[in-house]
Order: structure tokens, then C-alpha cells, then sequence
């Protein structure tokens, strides 16, 4: 039967997955649990997230294990790839992510099973989510999926140009690698890096990095703007890997107090990065002993040679550049409610020319999306493109896809 709904949560701070409606009424225990996945937009999503917390099966998790339950697709009853989650790394498990494709304005039916032999029925994804720390580079931590990855850096490497060693980095910006296969990269090159640190500067036909960093923010490093200033963080001085798997990868950061005007301010970064994403998703906490102003996000504008594009009003921001013969673009995306302004920040001095996003949240958390889309991957022909993907990703967020469960 289907129960009556009780009530809905929606919830911003969440990656793009879905809006939960739980069921009021009571069911006698059974080997399967069906819920319906929602598509309220009119635009079709592909391969997106979808949770399904585990109190909402919990009678199958506790007969079977974790490890052993199934999710199918109603249409055509094939089993889904999935991913179980500790979301606080407390050695219990939280959500079961998948994924699916959905029509515009459509809904489609799963059904969610225990078998003794789950384990070994669950389908194999031939590409997946990774993140790890890096000691062999210094001390990078570096993350990716089938379509971006990314870097930041450590204390060693701070540590290096403080003491004018060669070949440390002095940042808390964030750096791209641009990748053109859908298998992981980050092993591979980091190994070729051993006998030749020029390895992953060079395009194999894998892709390479040849996107400079140096002082400024790179693709999302955060800062609080005042006075035509940005007050920054150094490198991380901690971190804490979470979880890596078939859809989504996640870790955290920590910082050394740093000053901003006076004020002194603790940050830590919970960051993310599902399957099919050009977006990493930022979680960042600031506690400051004095009230801020802002935090303020930043794009990086190297050489000031190419196009910024704003649209507050949905909430993405994006910068269009040229690259060693193709283009780039890259972009942010939060909710338009916590957006306070924008500036298009061109000055002669290197590395201090950017986007700013300057928001003014009403906690001290913020949540937004960063990333980019390099041309020669093939994923996107054009700046046109490249702004529609941004503004159907706002969308995403803004309208998550809707999940009810069924007894």
C-alpha cells in the first residue's frame, strides 16, 4: 500500500540528491522496500545522485549487512551500481548512493532488496571516484573522477618556499588537472612524476596540467574580501580522507588560524566529487573571534585574456579562457540567496586577478560547487555550452530530485 505522507525535507546544504518524503504509516517487515525517484524540472538529468538513508531500510541492513543490499531500476529490473557512505567516518554507514537518468517531469520506481549473496551480485563500475593525500609530491591531496580532477597543498610544500627551498607552493587555491579519459589519472601520473617532475605537465593524450595556481585561488579557494583585499588561508595542515567509491569521494581539510583585518580565523573544508560531475562541491566552515564581512570566492583570470560571465540571479559565475591552443572554462555555482555581489577583479600584479563571488551567509557555513570544463576533453565545444551546462547545474540544486518511499 502507499502510506500517507507525513512530511518533506528539503535540504540545500546537501549534494545534488533528493528531496525525501517519508511515509507515516507502519509496514509488516518484508525483503523489499520500493520508493520513486522525481524529476520536477523540465529539463531531463543525467546520471545524477540519488541517497537513500539507511533508517529507511534498516530492516534489510539489519538481516542482510550493508554489503548485501540491492537496489534495482523498476523499468528494467537490472540491478545499480552502488556506494554505501559513512558520512562521518563513525564506522556506521548513513546512505546508500546511485545513480540514474530521468526525464523531464518524470518518475521512475526502484526497489531496494537483501540477499544472502548480495556482495556478489552487485554490478562493477568501470569508473569510479578517488581521492588520496600524496607524501611522494610533497604532500599535495588530490582528487578526481571520470571528467576533472584536482589538487591543493600541504604544509610541506608552505614549508619549502618559507625556507626558499625550490619547488614548494604557498597556496590554498585549488588546482586543476585537465583530463580527457574517464579512467583515474591521479596514480599514474604522480608515478611518472618520479622520474620526471615534467611528467604531468605534458599531454600524453590523458590530458595534462597546465593550469598555474601560484598565490591566487585557482578554481574555488576562498578568502574574505575587504577593503580591494583578500585576506587568504595558507596551505592545509590536516586532512581526513572519508570515502572514495563508484559515485562519490569525500575528505576534509584543516587550516592554521589566519588573519583576515584583524580578525583571526579557524577554517575547515568538508569537499566532494560524484561520478559524472564537472563540480566539486565545497562545505566550508569559518569561525571568526569578530564578525566577517564576507567570504569571498575566487576564479583565478591568469593572464586577464578572457571572458567572465555572471548570473547572480541563478546563482553560477564563470570564466572563459584560452589554453595552449583550446579553452577553458571554469565556474561556480551556490544558491543565489547567500550571493552579496560580484567583481570582475583585473590588476597588474600576478596571481591577484580574479572572479569574486562575494557572499554573505547566514552561518558559518557555505556551500557551493567549483569547477571547469577544458574543451579539448570533448565534453564541451564552446563557451555556449559551458554556460548552459552551469545554468542546468543550478537548476539541479535548486530543484533536488524528489525521493518517496512506498510500504
Amino acid at each position: 500500500m502507499i502510506c500517507t505522507l507525513k512530511f518533506r525535507k528539503l535540504a540545500w546544504a546537501g549534494s545534488i540528491v533528493a528531496t525525501i518524503l517519508f511515509s507515516s504509516c507502519q509496514q509488516e517487515e518484508s525483503n523489499s522496500v520500493a520508493f520513486t525517484v522525481k524529476n520536477n524540472l523540465e529539463a531531463d538529468r543525467v546520471s545524477e545522485t540519488v541517497s537513500v538513508p539507511v533508517h529507511e531500510v534498516e530492516d534489510l541492513v539489519s538481516a542482510f549487512g550493508v554489503e548485501n543490499i540491492l537496489i534495482r531500476d523498476g523499468e528494467t529490473d537490472s540491478l545499480l551500481v552502488t556506494q554505501a557512505l559513512d558520512n562521518d567516518a563513525d564506522g556506521t554507514v548513513d546512505e546508500i548512493l546511485f545513480q540514474t537518468s530521468i526525464k523531464a517531469n518524470a518518475e521512475k520506481k526502484f526497489t531496494i532488496t537483501g540477499a544472502e549473496d548480495g556482495a556478489a551480485q552487485q554490478p562493477k563500475s568501470k569508473l569510479t571516484t578517488y581521492s588520496r593525500f600524496v607524501p611522494e609530491r610533497t604532500d599535495d591531496y588530490t582528487w578526481e573522477n571520470d571528467r576533472v580532477a584536482f589538487r591543493t597543498y600541504g604544509p610541506v610544500a608552505q614549508q619549502m618556499v618559507e625556507e626558499g627551498k625550490p619547488g614548494g607552493t604557498l597556496t590554498s587555491g585549488m588546482d586543476a588537472w585537465l583530463k580527457r579519459v574517464d579512467y583515474p589519472i591521479i596514480d599514474k601520473w604522480y608515478e611518472g612524476y618520479k622520474g620526471d617532475p615534467n611528467f604531468y605537465h605534458q599531454d600524453r593524450g590523458e590530458g595534462y596540467d597546465p593550469y598555474h595556481v601560484g598565490p591566487s585561488r585557482g578554481i574555488g579557494g576562498l578568502g574574505v574580501l575587504e577593503n580591494d583585499t583578500l585576506y587568504v588561508s595558507r596551505n592545509f595542515t590536516g586532512y581526513k580522507t572519508i570515502a572514495e567509491g563508484p559515485i562519490r569521494t569525500i575528505f576534509e581539510l584543516t587550516y592554521a588560524p589566519w588573519e583576515a583585518n584583524g580578525r583571526t580565523i579557524t577554517e575547515k573544508k568538508r569537499i566532494s566529487l560524484d561520478l559524472g560531475s564537472n563540480l566539486t562541491r565545497f562545505e566550508n566552515h569559518l569561525e571568526a573571534d569578530q564578525p566577517l564581512p564576507n567570504a569571498t570566492i575566487g576564479i583565478t583570470l591568469h593572464e586577464k585574456e578572457g571572458e567572465v560571465k555572471a548570473n547572480p540571479e541563478q546563482g553560477w559565475f564563470r570564466y572563459w579562457e584560452p589554453m595552449d591552443g583550446s579553452n577553458l572554462g571554469t565556474g561556480i555555482v551556490l544558491a543565489p540567496g547567500v550571493v552579496k555581489d560580484y567583481k570582475d577583479h583585473r590588476v597588474e600584479t600576478k596571481d591577484q586577478s580574479h572572479l569574486y563571488v562575494i557572499t554573505n551567509p547566514d552561518s558559518s557555513k557555505l556551500v557551493y560547487y567549483a569547477g571547469f570544463g577544458w574543451e579539448k576533453s570533448g565534453q564541451f565545444k564552446s563557451k555556449e555550452e559551458w554556460d548552459q551546462y552551469l545554468a542546468t547545474f543550478a537548476k539541479r540544486i535548486a530543484s533536488p530530485l524528489e525521493v518517496n518511499f512506498l510500504r
